[in-house]
């Protein structure tokens, strides 16, 4: 009798030990790849612009003559995203300073009703497009960087791009194309989020507090260790050929290759990814994009226009000129 009551007992904490283990494996939370959950909600009407602004609208860059009308009206809300000395030494009037890391918090407190475009000024356009195309994502359709920066508003400010324009490597660009990649794994983000919302807002924040240095690399850095580097040609496959490219990039076409049905997983996780464009500007916006999926991406400063400037003029590529400094006013305080 004492040998069935065990029995019994034994049979009892077997079930139970059995249904716990059971329930708690179904109460384990599946595993998501927070990457491709970002992504396919980026490219989805979900998304917080209900559309794929990578593949439709990007850029959004506006041009300082167009600043320059809507700040006469009163049309537009200017944020000057320089450092508070250089601010001081020379703005837009109107122009309020705000520090990178505050970029979303201060948008985010500021009523944009008002105001037909907001604007984010900088040096040369490009940290600007980084943090535009951020926080375009997040879905504030006013936004645009300021094309070519302050450097368009007046020549006191040019040197950023008058520095940095030359030829410096036309004579290492090729014709010889290089295949994508194999379509591989999306990068391993850890925000502990699930929801497309939540790891954006996640990602968007490290983002802006980690600041443009980190994904940003000088074209003489670039070419001084190509091989470290997965490089995206970011334009027409066409100029690709003609005038070429840096050696061993690969060229992705703009607002066609870069979402989870074409070509965006062939760009690897486990290498820095340089992308370039024209000015660095496009490409500024599209390293945003690549970050908040978590590619080591990294926009190159000034794009060809520091690497093969004299060519780009040959096949009407954009580039920094004197006609584009339109000489506006500026005030000091």
């Amino acid at each position: 009798m004492k040998k069935f009551s065990y029995l019994i007992l034994l049979g009892l904490v077997s079930s139970f030990l059995m249904f716990s283990s059971c329930k708690k494996d179904s109460d384990d939370p599946v595993a998501i790849n927070e990457s491709e959950v970002l992504a396919t909600f980026l490219e989805s009407t979900d998304s917080p612009l209900g559309k794929d602004f990578v593949n439709t609208d990007m850029p959004t860059l506006i041009a300082a003559s167009d600043v320059r009308s809507l700040q006469l009206t009163n049309q537009i809300y200017i944020m000057d995203i320089r450092g508070a000395a250089d601010f001081a030494t020379g703005h837009i009037e109107g122009a309020v300073n705000v520090a990178y890391a505050d970029i979303i918090t201060h948008i985010k407190a500021k009523d944009l009703t008002p105001f037909s475009k907001v604007a984010l000024v900088c040096y040369s356009g490009q940290s600007a497009s980084y943090a535009a195309s951020i926080l375009r994502l997040l879905g504030y359709e006013k936004v645009f960087a300021m094309k070519f920066g302050m450097a368009s508003w007046n020549e006191t400010f040019a040197g950023s791009w008058n520095s940095n324009i030359g030829n410096n490597f036309a004579t290492q660009f090729t014709a010889t194309a290089t295949a994508k990649n194999p379509a591989g794994d999306m990068p391993k983000l850890s925000t502990g989020k699930t929801t497309g919302a939540e790891i954006l807002e996640a990602r968007a924040n490290t983002l802006i507090a980690e600041g443009y240095t980190p994904a940003s690399v000088t074209s003489a850095n670039l070419f001084a260790a190509l091989s470290n580097y997965y490089i995206v040609n970011y334009w027409p496959a066409d100029q690709y050929a003609a005038p070429g490219h840096v050696p061993g990039a690969v060229q992705y076409t703009p607002q066609a290759d870069i979402k989870l049905s074409a070509s965006l997983k062939t760009i690897p996780t486990d290498k820095m990814v340089a992308v370039y464009c024209y000015t660095g500007q496009t490409s500024s916006f599209l390293t945003a994009y690549l970050r908040l999926l978590g590619y080591d991406a990294k926009s190159v400063g000034f794009g060809t226009n520091g690497m093969i400037y004299d060519i780009m003029g040959e096949y009407n590529m954009t580039r920094f000129t004197d006609a584009a400094v339109m000489g506006y006013p500026y005030v000091i305080n």
